[in-house]
């Protein structure tokens, strides 16, 4: 199992420990031309204390306001979104950055699925969540390993296909956020060059920045 995705011992362990009743919103809008205004609503009607918003798509490498929402939270705060999509770019991404909010102790909070980790019930939903993403993972990886086995067999020599696939895509996508995974090696395993990840993920950069926990500002500057 990788670290972007593994399990906690104890599913329903309470966390924030200790809850600072912070909570900070971060809204998206996914194409030009969308506004952001039900969301702030949504969020100020939270109860949220300061609200993060980007206005580019989730598939682009750059969200500097999600960002500076990371940075800007701390210990016992708790995040809310309005809806997990937008939020997370895939489930594994949601899953990511959920468990790295667990790790330093930071609440989740989903308006429109109802979903909140600070709860029970809420917690063990994103650990059926993690449990998912983990097996849908390990599926496409042994996929495309016996994929490539199979075209070894029938001769095929190299094992890099001339065009990459939307499955191999989902692969190296699901594996970069595992800083344990180089791209050299994630390549090699799907048997194509390094190049051509960067060629065909363009957000590839920030996939591998998911990994990282980003230090707390001040909480002066709060």
């Amino acid at each position: 199992m990788t670290d972007a995705l593994r399990l906690p011992a104890d599913p329903l362990a309470v966390f924030p420990t200790h809850r600072s009743e912070i909570r900070i919103g971060y809204a998206r809008v996914a194409a030009v031309g969308q506004n952001l205004e039900r969301q702030l609503d949504a969020l100020k009607a939270a109860g949220c204390r300061k609200v993060f918003a980007d206005k580019k798509s989730g598939k682009t490498a750059e969200r500097p306001e999600l960002a500076a929402c990371h940075a800007f939270l701390t210990e016992g705060d708790t995040l809310v979104v309005p809806s997990l999509d937008r939020y997370g770019r895939s489930l594994a991404d949601l899953i990511t950055m959920v468990g790295d909010l667990r790790r330093r102790e930071i609440g989740f909070t989903s308006l429109h699925e109802n979903l909140d980790t600070t709860t029970p019930g809420g917690r063990l939903i994103f650990h059926v969540f993690a449990a998912l993403a983990e097996f849908i993972r390990e599926l496409i990886v042994a996929g495309t390993r016996d994929g490539l086995a199979a075209a070894k067999a029938r001769g095929r020599t190299g094992g890099r296909p001339t065009v990459i696939t939307p499955e191999l895509l989902r692969a190296a996508r699901d594996m970069l956020p595992n800083p344990e995974n180089s791209i050299t090696s994630i390549a090699r395993l799907l048997g194509v060059s390094p190049g051509t990840l960067y060629n065909h993920i363009p957000d590839l950069r920030e996939l591998r920045a998911t990994s990282q926990i980003i230090d707390p500002v001040d909480n002066n500057m709060r």
